[in-house]
């Protein structure tokens, strides 16, 4: 996909791929096959990811990604996971911090809200409440789907989401939720846009470059495109010479008859 317009794949795209006919239509794989990458493109969960401590184990840890998600928001996600990976390396598989602010700690360093934990789970909210993320504090379950990132109005699945299983490395969500503080914008064509998303993002339109002046070569040129070729000398009728032809010549008189 890195190659086909769609941004996520490019921190992976010289690793090994598979273009594949079922639900997953491309696999991309670490050169060691630890790390799994697929594409779903008809399914509401677009992306998902999986590593495992070899090639033949369970997965370790997986995360997916809907739809709805920026594809620029996946990459960063991947290239973090990329940046982590290493034949010799467990950096993508070993979570370091046993705090689960650490997961979401550039949401809470941009200023995001953080209410009162309801039901075993903490929420944070951003300032505008069209995003936030939600984090299961009392599962116990290693596979459970612990962290999950959203934005947009509305709930599922009108929202964009991002969600890792318990056993995700923490430092690869940070690397998920500072994309989604980050100033960088994101272009898209405002048609391409669902109308409620429209009305709450914060559009500012761009304008194509003009084109550059044209220098006096540039205008010599194109000149001498547009003069009517000179014409050779087999190319000019014969009527055009500037003397008139010979008027010819009366025919002879017939002979009286003799006297």
């Amino acid at each position: 996909m890195g190659d086909t317009g769609d941004p996520s794949f490019e921190p992976v795209a010289h690793w090994p791929r598979q273009e594949m006919d079922g639900e997953c239509q491309l696999l991309i794989s670490s050169p060691d096959h630890r790390i799994r990458i697929g594409w779903f493109g008809d399914h509401f969960d677009v992306w998902k990811i999986s590593a495992a401590p070899d090639a033949v184990s369970a997965a370790r840890w997986t995360a997916s990604f809907s739809a709805d998600m920026p594809a620029e928001m996946v990459r960063d996600f991947i290239a973090a996971l990329a940046t982590a990976w290493g034949e010799d390396s467990d950096a993508f598989l070993t979570d370091s911090s046993y705090y689960w602010p650490d997961a979401v700690r550039p949401l809470l360093d941009a200023g995001w809200q953080r209410p009162p934990v309801a039901r075993g789970s903490m929420e944070i909210l951003s300032p505008d409440h069209l995003a936030g993320a939600v984090i299961d504090v009392a599962s116990t379950d290693p596979d459970a789907e612990t962290v999950t990132l959203w934005a947009g109005p509305g709930r599922w699945p009108l929202r964009a989401e991002a969600n890792f299983t318990a056993r995700t490395p923490k430092h690869l969500i940070a690397a998920m939720a500072a994309s989604f503080v980050a100033p960088t914008p994101i272009a898209r064509y405002q048609t391409s846009l669902s109308p409620r998303v429209a009305q709450v993002a914060h559009l500012t339109p761009v304008q194509p470059p003009r084109p550059p002046a044209p220098t006096p070569l540039d205008v010599q040129q194109a000149a001498a495109y547009r003069r009517p070729p000179a014409l050779g000398t087999r190319g000019v009728p014969r009527w055009s010479t500037t003397s008139r032809p010979a008027s010819p010549s009366p025919p002879p008189a017939r002979p009286g008859p003799r006297r």
